[in-house]
């Protein structure tokens, strides 16, 4: 019980004097996942929202496979793009391992099937009587889109914020692809396993308190947002 006591009162001292370090690791965290969200939105929303509006030959399996890559376990994303950046793969030249770029890459590959199937979900959830509807008061085609995204427009954000939660805790493909280096690339995932593991308790315990808080404001946010609507 004392080695509870004093872990908890370590974290709430590095907390409150807002240690370097813990911050340093925050705020590095805080980066590459919003460039991976970024990324992963920039490229999955456009995508899922085809897919969502047109029927093809093959739509089907498109959507099995993308639910299936939802669940892609981070060390596999972490060993495939591994492959490719290091120095005896096709992209070894460009020097990405070990560097908060590889990070980033990894998190795009791990969110952006969510948010893209996510994304289809929401398109077709909205009735197609709003984009009919647009059409017939002289919308164009982009203008359509944009009334569909609109309407979908709570539900993209709830997805988006799910591919962001998916890349800020994940702990297996940045650990391999950015080395977890000091002052680095060391994100809150993989301080809290390294530091545990070397028996500083407290120190894992204020990232974890940090990165609770953090998944906490952004779900407090999306309530509220949805509550002003």
């Amino acid at each position: 019980m004392n080695f509870i006591i004093e872990a908890l009162l370590t974290a709430f001292r590095l907390i409150i004097t807002f240690n370097r370090e813990v911050f340093d690791i925050v705020l590095f965290t805080l980066k590459v996942s919003f460039w991976g969200t970024l990324l992963s939105t920039l490229f999955g929303v456009p995508i899922g929202f085809l897919i969502g509006i047109k029927e093809f030959t093959g739509k089907a399996i498109i959507q099995t496979v993308l639910n299936a890559l939802m669940a892609l376990p981070t060390v596999v994303v972490g060993l495939t793009v591994y492959a490719f950046i290091s120095r005896q793969g096709p992209l070894g030249e460009w020097g990405l391992l070990f560097t908060p770029s590889a990070v980033i890459i990894g998190q795009w590959i791990l969110a952006t099937p969510l948010i893209c199937a996510l994304t289809i979900s929401a398109t077709k959830s909205v009735d197609s009587k709003v984009g009919s509807t647009a059409l017939t008061l002289g919308a164009n085609i982009i203008q359509e889109s944009i009334a569909i995204l609109k309407e979908a427009r709570f539900a993209l954000l709830a997805a988006i914020i799910a591919g962001f939660g998916r890349v800020i805790a994940e702990v297996g493909a940045a650990m391999m692809l950015g080395g977890n280096i000091r002052g680095y690339t060391r994100t809150m995932t993989t301080a809290i396993a390294l530091e545990t593991s070397k028996g500083e308790f407290g120190f894992g315990l204020a990232l974890g308190f940090i990165l609770m808080a953090i998944a906490l404001g952004i779900n407090f946010f999306f309530t509220y947002f949805q509550r002003r609507k």
